[in-house]
């Protein structure tokens, strides 16, 4: 039966053209912004799972800015002890030297008061943002890890590296509490008995004996630098390898993130093609359904 009232083909041609154009929008969507999940309409597991996930990466990302902060404080302590073993190697030559017999060591103690001085101002300038890891005492710590674990619960963790004043310690001198260098602490400072200690001793009366004491002295010193130094590059050593490791693991991330919600570009090109081709024959299929009608037309001519 045919009815111009109810065109029961061009109903079911337009319902199939409807779900046709809203896949081809769906497609045309996914196709232009690289994603096939971009809303949380779209896959609300996926969805809420890629966005954790952006932002533990963008705290991954400021990790990652603070560790490369507490690598150039650890490599800016490490050039001040290395610069600070090679001062203190030159002032055990110059004792070794004002053992000789018919040395002048007024002269030789006037050299050692440079170096010393110099001492000093490698302990004082020895500083990045703020932070002297070279001089003073407490604890120093660089941001090295964001963790989120098993429960949800996120967390921030650290390096730290301790400041030790003592003469076996890590610090060329120690802090007082105004914020000025204490000279009198430190592996530099630290007095051995009545010889003086690194920076403040006087070679220009002392005898062979005394010398050969404070020769000593000036060795354990330098030990103590050479620690000190090692522990240093220890550590920043360990700040290149989480530095690396914070790297690979936000391109992880990332590679796991795309993995749920990017578009397959080649499939969703093939996608397209057939849906624009169904939109083509859809509409065709509509017209003739409507065209249907006006053939009753032919049955009131004469």
């Amino acid at each position: 039966m045919t009815s111009i009232l109810t065109n029961v083909a061009a109903m079911a041609a337009l319902q199939t053209l409807r779900g046709i154009n809203t896949n081809l929008e769906t497609t045309q969507g996914n196709v232009s912004s690289g994603y096939r999940v971009a809303e949380a309409k779209d896959n609300a597991a996926y969805w809420s799972i890629a966005t954790t996930m952006r932002s533990d990466n963008k705290a991954l990302s400021a990790v990652s800015d603070a560790l490369g902060l507490g690598a150039a404080k650890v490599d800016t302590a490490y050039a001040a002890m290395d610069n600070a073993i090679n001062i203190v190697s030159e002032i055990k030559a110059k004792v070794v030297a004002a053992t000789e017999n018919g040395v002048d060591k007024t002269k030789i103690q006037n050299e050692i008061q440079q170096l010393q001085q110099q001492l000093l101002s490698v302990a004082q300038s020895a500083s990045f943002s703020g932070e002297n890891w070279v001089a003073g005492n407490g604890t120093k710590s660089v941001v090295s890890s964001f963790v989120r674990g098993a429960n949800g619960e996120v967390s921030v963790q650290t390096t730290d590296y301790n400041l030790d004043d003592n003469p076996d310690g890590n610090v060329l001198f120690g802090m007082q509490v105004s914020g000025e260098l204490d000279t009198t602490t430190g592996i530099i400072g630290t007095e051995y008995g009545t010889y003086g200690s690194i920076y403040n001793m006087d070679i220009s009366q002392l005898s062979v004996t005394d010398l050969n004491t404070t020769l000593s002295n000036v060795e354990a010193g330098l030990s103590a630098l050479t620690k000190a130094a090692s522990q240093l590059g220890s550590i920043s050593t360990r700040i290149d390898l989480q530095d690396t490791f914070v790297s690979n693991l936000s391109d992880s991330i990332d590679s796991g993130v795309g993995r749920l919600v990017d578009a397959n570009m080649e499939e969703e090109s093939s996608k397209l093609t057939a849906l624009q081709t169904q939109q083509q024959l859809a509409i065709q299929s509509l017209s003739i359904a409507n065209s249907s009608a006006q053939n009753v037309l032919t049955l009131f001519q004469n």
